[in-house]
């Protein structure tokens, strides 16, 4: 039900706030919306050139645009008529700032139900960003009905990743160990999920190298432990040696070749290894699907097996049950929903389906296999006559081999903008294995992920498969 306040029922010192987080689909939204195509806004070469930052900002009135929601939306609400507006502007929006706008109501003037509100916008870091006045001619009735459908609009508003963050925030941090974090986007995840209070990381590397290229970022890493390695193949085998021995409770990736990294991870004797292989998942925020979607395996095991894709499983629904979801529902992904000999991913969801029926794989719904449509869409799978739990409402999406799982984990980042956290799960501690091209914004959630799961951890001790 829609809301807001008449002129009358309007007092000094309302107010009303919103916070929203700036992404670079917020950026060029409004670039084409506005017709506002300032390159510096879309190009961090031209924000270097132009301007002399490192990559693109937002545009300031996205943050003006922010003060005219609040005022439509909340106060005074549906009914608002915009009269004037004076602002200043004084940082710059960076992508992946959290603005939080204020209006507070400081005059009324009876002749035409005028009020006039002082506006204020900050940064996550409290930084004043913008600050000036609004003036508004107040709703004279009081608004009823539904409103309008928001879905009907847009893209369903984003929360799954924000909520994770804020849930692991009010915990106490973890310790990380940060394996080789010699590149600029290795040591800002690793300082950015630190200054977020999600972590605390061990930064294992060459001392003088991570030190230069902090300087050279302008980041204060004097509080943060630092353990001198050689190479990046010795940072690998510390940063392991920390979590086996207990003083860590994650590991992350730096800037060194995967291969190394996990190859450290692996080895049977000083490694991470459990009873469980080893699996990737990606948790995936997709902007038209309803719930957050786990994905396996897209990074580990390029061909695996009935036996393989039984710890695949595994793996993605203890996650599934680490961030809250008790019963997930797992799609079994293959190129059709019929059991065809030709094509062993039909027979191994098949078999997978039946081991969950008899109770050896537990704690999800299963069913497969299902080829994507009627995956993603009940309605698909009801015109197919596949009656299913599953369709429609997957939580998990176990694919074929690694190929098929990285082509739609990419598809659906760069083609419809999902977010994207990435875990290796199945071993001691949960590895934030992040990639080169991933945002700061998704590092920071892999990193709540891992959160999320080490708190689950010591609220079950003993969750964790046996050692081998």
């Amino acid at each position: 039900m829609i809301a807001n306040k008449t002129f009358d029922e309007i007092k000094i010192g309302d107010a009303a706030s919103l916070e929203r987080t700036l992404t670079k689909r917020d950026v060029d939204m409004f670039a084409v919306i506005s017709g506002d195509m300032n390159p510096t806004h879309l190009s961090d070469e031209y924000a270097q050139m132009l301007l002399e930052r490192q990559k693109v900002s937002g545009h300031s009135m996205w943050g003006g645009a922010l003060i005219s929601s609040l005022l439509g939306n909340d106060l005074p609400g549906p009914g608002t008529v915009y009269r004037s507006q004076h602002l200043e502007f004084h940082g710059v929006l960076e992508l992946d700032d959290t603005v939080t706008v204020s209006i507070v109501v400081k005059e009324k003037l009876a002749e035409g139900q005028i009020v006039v509100f002082a506006c204020r916008a900050v940064n996550q870091r409290n930084e004043e960003i913008i600050t000036g006045t609004a003036e508004v001619r107040a709703p004279r009735r009081k608004a009823t009905g539904q409103g309008v459908a928001a879905h009907d609009l847009t893209y369903h508003a984003r929360h799954a990743f924000r909520d994770l963050i804020a849930k692991v925030q009010a915990a106490d941090p973890i310790s990380v160990a940060v394996a080789h974090p010699c590149s600029r986007n290795a040591l800002e995840g690793a300082i950015d999920a630190a200054q977020a209070d999600i972590i605390e990381p061990v930064l294992i590397g060459p001392q003088d190298r991570i030190q230069r290229l902090a300087d050279e970022l302008e980041i204060d890493i004097a509080p943060y432990e630092l353990v001198n390695t050689r190479h990046s193949h010795n940072s690998a085998a510390e940063a392991v040696a920390l979590c086996r021995g207990g003083r860590s409770e994650a590991l992350m990736k730096g800037s060194l070749h995967t291969d190394e990294f996990m190859s450290a991870v692996v080895k049977k004797e000083t490694g991470l290894r459990t009873a469980a292989r080893i699996s990737h998942v990606f948790i995936l925020d997709i902007p038209t699907y309803p719930r957050p979607l786990f994905l396996s395996d897209a990074a580990i095991n390029i061909y695996p097996d009935l036996e393989d894709k039984i710890h695949i499983v595994n793996n993605a629904v203890g996650l599934a049950h680490d961030l809250g979801i008790t019963t997930p529902k797992v799609a079994i992904l293959s190129a059709v929903e019929t059991i065809n000999p030709k094509i062993p991913s039909t027979l191994e969801a098949a078999s997978l389906c039946k081991m969950a029926d008899r109770g050896q794989i537990k704690g999800a719904i299963l069913d497969g296999p299902l080829a994507f449509d009627n995956a993603i869409s009940k309605e698909a799978a009801t015109i197919k006559g596949i009656q299913s739990e599953v369709a429609g409402q997957a939580d998990i999406f176990i694919v074929p081999d690694l190929e098929a799982g990285n082509m739609l984990a990419k598809q659906l980042t760069y083609l419809i903008d999902a977010d994207a956290a990435g875990i290796v799960a199945g071993a001691r501690v949960p590895i934030i294995l992040t990639s080169r091209a991933d945002s700061p914004r998704g590092r920071l959630t892999s990193c709540a992920v891992a959160a999320a799961v080490v708190h689950a951890r010591r609220a079950h001790p003993g969750g964790i498969q046996d050692k081998v």
